[in-house]
């Protein structure tokens, strides 16, 4: 079974997540709400995604993903957001997540996702 930790500060966006996941068969090791708890979750769970909103207040994305990345390199990170602007664009593709998908996206992308970086 594939294991995932889902991070979004809109609580309702997270359970919604965590629900199209738990449809495909995903074990949802854990949810949080901004980066700090994202590296938490991460160190604790060792998922092997982890989906990750951008704009978050306190703690970002952009922070969880840097320390995801000190904790495991090749961890697959799966970056969910609505931001379009050209400087996170290229911000995120210097920090190379695993994936990119922007909101509002198809739920069958998640399933694509699943099946590509589920364990390998």
């Amino acid at each position: 079974m594939v294991s995932a930790i889902v991070v979004d500060d809109d609580r309702d966006t997270a359970n919604t997540f965590v629900d199209y996941l738990q449809l495909l068969g995903v074990q949802v090791l854990g949810v949080g709400h901004n980066g700090k708890a994202a590296v938490s979750l991460y160190e604790e769970h060792r998922p092997d995604i982890a989906f990750l909103d951008l704009m978050m207040p306190e703690f970002d994305g952009f922070y969880a993903l840097d320390g995801i990345r000190k904790i495991h390199s090749k961890a697959k990170i799966v970056v969910v957001t609505a931001d379009l602007r050209n400087d996170t664009k290229e911000r995120l593709a210097r920090m190379n997540p695993t994936e990119i998908i922007y909101k509002p996206f198809d739920p069958a992308i998640l399933k694509e996702l699943v099946e590509k970086h589920g364990r390998a």
